[in-house]
């Protein structure tokens, strides 16, 4: 049944066939434009790393280039007056780290980044003890996916290592007060950047996990937030030491790492059970069970009362179905519908009779039509017609053709006169040929001293000799 109207009786069937939906047709430019709008809201500034290739610097001062990967490869333009730094570092083949807005210039219809920032894509001292103490760890298994434990659901008591001062404690404070206000946190506090960093960090875990265990079963700690807020590579440095990898790796308490912001990555967040992007994304995740048991308890009272409520519906509906299949089990209505088929098959018949008439009124019509067409009267006088409208049309063929080749020799004989040489020599001019051989002479060297001449006039001929 059609949305648009509901049946009013059995009967009654609704609109059978829906109003045919509008399409919506967008013009290339129209459609360039909303896919501009929407990469530029959904993606907008990002950065971006890759080869640079096809470089050209255009004498506007705009630079042109294509960064690409091993398997894509995105247009890039650097205009004059941006202000961007850094522009030596553009050559072809350099790897570069680009940060821009991601655009669509909408004539060619071709995606590409504004180029807002770039930033050679180097390896320093620090990233290379990174890297190298990242292999090493790796080969050992403290990275293994094997062994990294699931955090308990609903924890009661936290460790937190962190500096007491910084952001990244009052961020998850903040969390779990919001979250999970009775939640119990332990606090070790140490420095999280400068020398010895590192080894104040381990030595807080390996406190955390010794007081723990000296604790009755009911006061122990769940986990261990190890945590600080974002940085460079350098302030961050004291969470990729060796000593905190191997104390989290030999915690007996699950790990969770939440150093710096989302794009920033330590060693501890490797050897850690958990990593979290931000402290305050860390918080979340500890807390996450605590905050949907209290939204779960919460709702309780709300969801009893709506099953009741739907159970009840449920009941009302099932029996008013068994009221309305009673009704219809009726002997009365039994014969009612009965009745009412009985008038629709009567209807259906006359119908049915009324289309067959109809039927056999237009094929009797048809019958007599061709008969009226087969009679041989009718045909001659249709091919005497034909006979007739041909002969005019040849006859009428035949005048246009003579009229055609008339003009056309026409024509011919005017332009035969033009060209003749008795119209030519009527202008003044004469021809002169040697008497001997009748060949006409077009240039003074082709004649002799003695040569006899003949130069013929409009009327009549002059005979001469060459003297010279």
């Amino acid at each position: 049944m059609s949305a648009g109207r509901k049946a009013q009786s059995q009967w009654d069937f609704g609109e059978l066939f829906p109003v045919e939906q509008t399409r919506r047709v967008l013009t290339v430019s129209e459609l360039t434009a909303t896919v501009r709008r929407l990469l530029e809201k959904e993606v907008g500034d990002a950065w971006i790393t890759g080869e640079v290739t096809n470089l050209r610097a255009q004498s506007s001062g705009h630079v042109y280039f294509t960064l690409k990967d091993g398997a894509a490869q995105l247009s890039c333009v650097v205009f004059r007056g941006g202000g961007v730094a850094n522009r030596e570092f553009l050559q072809d083949g350099a790897k570069l780290l680009l940060n821009g807005s991601l655009t669509v210039y909408e004539p060619r219809g071709q995606y590409q980044l504004v180029v807002n920032a770039i930033e050679p894509q180097g390896i320093g001292a620090l990233q290379l003890a990174f890297e190298r103490l990242k292999r090493k760890l790796q080969a050992e298994g403290l990275f293994a996916t094997e062994r990294k434990r699931v955090l308990p659901r609903y924890p009661r008591r936290i460790g937190i290592v962190t500096s007491p001062t910084g952001a990244a404690i009052r961020d998850v404070l903040h969390v779990i007060e919001r979250r999970a206000p009775g939640l119990e946190i332990v606090l070790a506090s140490c420095r999280v950047q400068g020398d010895g960093a590192g080894a104040e960090i381990a030595r807080q875990i390996r406190l955390l996990n010794d007081w723990s265990g000296a604790q009755p079963a009911s006061e122990k700690l769940d986990l261990i937030l190890v945590t600080r807020g974002g940085g460079s590579l350098e302030d961050l440095w004291a969470f990729n030491k060796e000593v905190v990898a191997r104390a989290i790796f030999e915690s007996a308490l699950p790990v969770v790492s939440a150093v710096g912001h989302e794009i920033d990555f330590t060693i501890s967040d490797f050897v850690a059970d958990l990593r979290a992007a931000t402290p305050s994304a860390a918080a979340e995740i500890i807390t996450e069970g605590l905050f949907r048991g209290r939204q779960f308890v919460s709702e309780a009272k709300r969801r009893l009362s709506q099953l009741v409520r739907n159970r009840l519906d449920v009941d009302r509906e099932y029996a008013d179905d068994l009221a309305r299949r009673l009704t219809r089990l009726h002997p009365r209505r039994w014969m009612q519908e009965r009745l009412q088929y009985l008038d629709d098959l009567q209807s259906s018949l006359l119908r049915a009779l009324r289309h067959g008439c109809r039927l056999h009124g237009a094929a009797l019509a048809g019958l007599r039509g061709r008969l009226l067409r087969a009679r041989p009267s009718a045909v001659l006088a249709e091919r005497r017609t034909t006979m007739r409208d041909l002969r005019r049309r040849l006859l009428e063929r035949a005048r246009i053709g003579l009229k055609e080749t008339r003009a056309t020799v026409e024509t011919l004989n005017t332009r035969l006169r033009l060209l003749s040489p008795e119209n030519v020599l009527a202008r003044g001019y004469s021809i002169t040929m040697d008497e001997a051989t009748g060949r006409v002479l077009r240039n003074v060297r082709e004649v002799r001293r003695g040569q006899r001449l003949r130069t013929k006039l409009q009327s009549g001929e002059v005979r001469s000799v060459a003297e010279e």
